[in-house]
C-alpha cells in the first residue's frame, strides 16, 4: 500500500501536523533543552542543528511517505516536542520499518502526553498508513519511554548496539495484536 501522507491528527490534547520551516524559532529552545535530546545526544541541539534537523524531516515526508510532526498543545497552540511515525534509518538492521517515537520538552513530562501521541500516530499507521508492523526504539535505561511502549502494547522484540555505540532496544506492535486490544485508542 502507498504511504498515506503525511496527516494532521488530532487527540483530547494534542494536535500532530507536519513540521513547516518556519517552525525553527519554536522548535529551537525545544531542542536545546539538554533532557530532550539526552537519549541518544546526552546534550541539547544548537540553532543550527535543529535547522538540519527540520529540513531532514520535511524532505523525509515526500522521500519516505512518513515522518515526525510538531506536537501542539491544543489548548495553548504552543508546540511541546515532537511525534508520530517515521523510518528508522538511524538503525539499519530493523529496516524495512516504521518508528512510532516521541520527544517532549521537560515541562510536559509526566502528564501522559506521550502516550497519547503515541496512540494517535499508532492508530494512524494501522488505520490508515496500512501498516502490519510498527517498531519503537529506546535505550533501556530510559525507563520512561520503556513504560509508554509497554501502555501502547509493544513487546520486545531486539536488543542491539545503536548508531553511537549505545545499547537499544527494538519493541515492536503488530497490526493484530493491535486489533486484540481495541481500537482506536488515540483520543
Amino acid at each position: 500500500m502507498a504511504p498515506p501522507g503525511i496527516p494532521t491528527l488530532t487527540t483530547d490534547r494534542l494536535v500532530l501536523r507536519p513540521f513547516i520551516p518556519e517552525d525553527l524559532d519554536e522548535l529551537a529552545p525545544i531542542h536545546a533543552e539538554e533532557s530532550f535530546w539526552w537519549y541518544p545526544l546526552r546534550a541539547g541541539m544548537t540553532k543550527e542543528e535543529t535547522s538540519l534537523f527540520l529540513e531532514r524531516m520535511i524532505s523525509r515526508y515526500e522521500s519516505d511517505g512518513f515522518g515526525i510532526e510538531a506536537l501542539i498543545d491544543r489548548h495553548t497552540g504552543a508546540m511541546i516536542g515532537w511525534a508520530g511515525l517515521a523510518v528508522p534509518h538511524f538503525l539499519p538492521e530493523v529496516l524495512p520499518a516504521v518508528e512510532v517515537g516521541w520527544r517532549l520538552a521537560r515541562a510536559q513530562w509526566g502528564k501522559g502526553l506521550a502516550t497519547e501521541a503515541g496512540a494517535a500516530a499508532v492508530d494512524f499507521g494501522f488505520i490508515t498508513g496500512g501498516l502490519d508492523r510498527i517498531v519503537s526504539i529506546y535505550e533501556p535505561e530510559n525507563a520512561a519511554s520503556g513504560r509508554v511502549m509497554d501502555r501502547l502494547g509493544f513487546t520486545h522484540f531486539l536488543t542491539t548496539t545503536g548508531p553511537r555505540g549505545e545499547e537499544v532496544a527494538v519493541t515492536e506492535l503488530t497490526r493484530a495484536r493491535w486489533k486484540e486490544r481495541g481500537v482506536p485508542r488515540g483520543g
